[in-house]
């Protein structure tokens, strides 16, 4: 399946900034009456099992994050199609945000590979249509639900230049990871010159202080190279992938198919 392509008057820039849906901006308005609070409970259980029944039956994924404002010709864009694209002949699933920018370029890699590409979004703004190169998508309400079934469904991040949005993720499973919530799962910052002052920062102040420790950023591989990184994922998730479940079609589910 094909999705429609993006609108022609949509400004890239506003992409995931704000969005039509108002219940999390209710949900974190503090507290309301019982029923209110309830009914948001149910809602939130709703969209998990929604995030679960989409996504339950996809292969292995690795998640691509960057930022939505970097054009076709940027060398960010090309990186990213071209790590997607190699992961995806390892036989990856590639999961992104679904939107424009680094979103695109590593649905169009995993596509062009002949890999399976999703898209895993809040409620779109402004009207837009998620980018064409991408065989599954899934919208969510809320960004807490949508970050847990991206590291869910994730067995490595690889992070490209982006915003605040991209740095949270990072930081999400860097965190996750240090505390053991997640084990082997490779995390891989590509765009050396765009990340190095950030990861001198952790270095020369952050260990310095001891507020993190040193082995903390032993996890994080900084590189440009396409063939390092996906054989760091590759070698880094080789014990641990689990085989894609079987669908039970008296409830509704359905096979994810992969061309071939």
């Amino acid at each position: 399946m094909t999705m429609a392509k993006l609108n022609d008057g949509a400004d890239d820039s506003e992409w995931d900034r704000n969005t039509q849906d108002t219940h999390e901006q209710k949900f974190l308005a503090g507290p309301r009456s019982r029923l209110s609070e309830l009914a948001l409970a149910l809602r939130i259980f709703g969209e998990c099992i929604k995030g679960f029944r989409a996504l339950h039956f996809l292969p292995p994924c690795v998640t691509v994050f960057g930022s939505a404002r970097f054009p076709e010709q940027s060398e960010w864009y090309q990186l990213a199609r071209r790590v997607a694209h190699e992961l995806s002949k390892t036989g990856f699933t590639i999961m992104t945000g679904g939107g424009p920018g680094i979103m695109e370029a590593a649905n169009r890699g995993a596509r062009e590979a002949g890999g399976l590409s999703v898209g895993c979004n809040i409620v779109l703004p402004h009207e837009q249509d998620p980018n064409p190169y991408i065989d599954r998508f899934v919208e969510f309400r809320y960004f807490f639900v949508r970050k847990v079934m991206l590291v869910k469904y994730s067995y490595a991040f690889v992070i490209l230049p982006g915003g605040f949005g991209t740095m949270d993720e990072m930081f999400e499973v860097a965190t996750l990871i240090q505390t053991g919530k997640v084990k082997n799962f490779p995390l891989v910052l590509m765009g050396k010159s765009y990340w190095a002052p950030l990861v001198d920062f952790l270095r020369t102040k952050m260990v310095s202080e001891r507020t993190i420790e040193a082995k903390d950023l032993d996890r994080i591989l900084l590189t440009d190279d396409v063939a390092e990184a996906v054989e760091h994922i590759r070698a880094g998730t080789a014990t641990h992938l689990r085989p894609v479940r079987k669908p039970n079609v008296l409830l509704g589910e359905r096979r994810v198919h992969v061309r071939k």
